[in-house]
């Protein structure tokens, strides 16, 4: 299981490639990459600065893998997360896991994202045209993350 959060880009293929050569059981990885939109809530975005809180981001990262796989069956499970600023269509985040099949990777992969989104502490500020914002927690990923707890 890896964790990091850094500031530098990353090549999502070299990184599935990794996962994909760990191991000669593997039969599925199922991967996730966020990137940086040009629009939100109607408005232009030129720039998006991510902040966390060291130490403790990824710590609460390698808990929501070590949560994943105490639900699934999986070999290995990968979060890179950026932070600073970035601007559309740059990379912010790939979640990856590897499994021997692909039903309980592609459910690891959806709950790792789904907590990410909710418990991971990230502070994302906007910049459009009408100045900068700090962004709130979407309902939509509250009730992704809900769903789980059933």
């Amino acid at each position: 299981m890896s964790v990091r959060v850094q500031t530098e880009d990353f090549d999502a293929g070299f990184e599935l490639n990794q996962l994909r050569h760990a191991r000669k059981d593997t039969g599925a990885i199922v991967s996730f990459i966020g990137q940086v939109r040009d629009l939100n809530d109607g408005d232009a975005v030129s720039q998006l600065t991510l902040e966390h809180y060291p130490g403790m981001t990824e710590k609460t990262l390698a808990s929501i893998i070590q949560q994943a796989k105490s639900r699934w069956d999986f070999f290995e499970a990968l979060i890179i997360h950026r932070v600073g600023s970035l601007k559309p269509t740059d990379q912010i985040v790939l979640v990856a896991v590897s499994g021997a099949h692909r039903g309980e990777a592609f459910k690891a992969c959806e709950f790792i994202m789904d907590f990410l989104k909710t418990e991971a502490p990230f502070w994302k500020k906007e910049v459009t045209q009408s100045g900068e914002r700090w962004l709130e927690a979407k309902h939509a990923d509250d009730a992704a993350r809900e769903r789980w707890m059933k």
